[in-house]
């Protein structure tokens, strides 16, 4: 299994970058390789709830899509990312959003994948380090443009 996990520190509050990661309909216009996503079932309440979505991720010759159902936890400043469905053994997404006491907040995201396809496992693992870079800067420039 191919597992990352950076932190990062952002002039935004923790709950200003959970509403924007929790925001996953608008993937497509930002997330590098994110093609589509659409909710197929969405039972959240003030932040906290959970949510399915199919998302449709391609990368050169390969387009796949996955279902994932997320857990969101606003007043832990947490959500989560589980595999339901697609061309995955295993996925899980994780994000941790804490407050700074000077402002700001820490942004502290996992991922851990790994594909049926030995040639897609072959083939993302090769390219991860780059790919979950720009994922991650992604959200950091996402929040600029939204927060300005």
């Amino acid at each position: 299994m191919t597992v990352k996990r950076t932190q990062t520190e952002v002039p935004y509050t923790a709950n200003e970058m959970f509403d924007l990661v929790a925001d996953v309909e608008r993937y497509p216009e930002f997330l590098p390789w994110c093609t589509a996503l659409r909710i197929v079932e969405k039972g959240v309440c003030d932040g906290d709830g959970e949510l399915v979505a199919d998302m449709i991720v391609a990368y050169k010759v390969f387009r796949e899509r996955f279902r994932s159902r997320v857990s969101l936890h606003q007043g832990e400043g947490r959500i989560e990312a589980t595999y339901v469905d697609g061309p995955f053994r295993n996925l899980q997404n994780r994000w941790h959003f804490v407050d700074k006491p000077d402002g700001g907040s820490i942004i502290d995201f996992e991922i851990a994948f790994e594909f049926k396809n030995v040639l897609l496992q072959a083939t993302a693992h090769a390219v991860f380090d780059k790919a979950f870079a720009r994922m991650a800067e992604a959200f950091v420039k996402r929040a600029k443009a939204v927060y300005g």
